[in-house]
């Protein structure tokens, strides 16, 4: 559908303005230039730009075809695609290739989320490499905190956390889960409780899995479907990427997060590249800063 840049920026073009043209500076309508580049000038602030002009494909040399294609494979692979696989796919440096999934990653960035609702579970798991000879206390340490809240039959949401105090687990359920939640699930960690009156969650609506009694399950109460997302996540971690750094860790959980959330949806690339042509500019410098 897509075979050369020509193509790849008529859809852009409509993807990013549907009512029309505008200048990214002063929003005033824009008119197309007759050349070669697509070129479209702004009489209003004498300003000229492209489609890609603000955003994460600004002063790319790479061939949009091969951004399409990128971003495909980057969709439709459930526990995401490596770098490394982008570069032997589409015959490109492995610098070009992790720079180009980490601006689609920070394009896979929804802003207005809505509140989780229904039956809300909340869980905490660690990732990390193991560490050989070394206490259990002093492993997990070492180790990053993912923390996860999924609504069932809903969204999911994944946040890189500092901690696991009550304090820091209150901020994610205030700031995404609903006030009229009909249930929060839990595992009896300690900080749970605390975090739920902090929330203004009613203790009523705080149902308890207790894994340090062997119980898993007992009847609709578990935590079963937070676990699953964990699950998802860390066989990406092993199969896929196999290493990721913590400064990167909220990339691939946003990227994980953002197409979990829209698994349903036959329009996910088409709506993945909408959010690319509206992402702010990602250099290589801020990146790697």
């Amino acid at each position: 559908m897509f075979p050369t840049d020509e193509k790849c920026r008529e859809l852009l073009v409509r993807l990013r303005w549907p009512l029309g043209v505008e200048c990214p500076r002063c929003k005033e309508k824009a008119v197309e230039l007759e050349t070669d580049k697509q070129l479209f000038y702004c009489k209003d602030c004498d300003y000229q730009f492209t489609v890609t002009t603000g955003t994460v494909f600004n002063d790319t040399h790479l061939p949009l075809f091969k951004w399409f294609a990128t971003t495909l494979l980057l969709c439709e692979a459930k526990k995401g695609i490596s770098a490394c696989q982008i570069q032997r796919t589409l015959g490109v440096s492995y610098k070009t290739a992790w720079y180009l999934c980490h601006r689609i990653r920070a394009a896979m960035n929804e802003t207005n989320k809505k509140m989780l609702s229904g039956t809300v579970e909340m869980d905490e798991t660690y990732v990390g490499g193991k560490m050989k000879g070394r206490g259990m206390q002093a492993a997990r340490d070492a180790k990053e905190i993912v923390i996860v809240l999924r609504e069932r039959g809903g969204e999911m949401r994944f946040f890189h956390a500092d901690d696991v105090k009550a304090g820091t687990l209150a901020k994610y359920i205030k700031e995404n889960v609903s006030a009229d939640v009909d249930v929060m699930m839990t595992d009896d960690f300690l900080s749970y409780p605390y975090a739920m009156d902090r929330a203004g969650i009613d203790r009523a609506k705080h149902k308890v899995i207790r894994h340090k009694s062997g119980v898993y399950v007992m009847g609709k109460v578990h935590t079963n479907t937070a676990e699953n997302a964990f699950s998802l996540l860390k066989r990406g971690i092993m199969g896929t990427w196999h290493k990721i750094s913590a400064k990167h860790l909220a990339s691939y959980l946003q990227e994980m997060e953002f197409r979990f959330n829209r698994r349903n949806r036959s329009d996910l690339f088409i709506d993945t590249l909408r959010h690319m042509v509206t992402a702010p500019v990602l250099t290589f410098e801020r990146l790697t800063a």
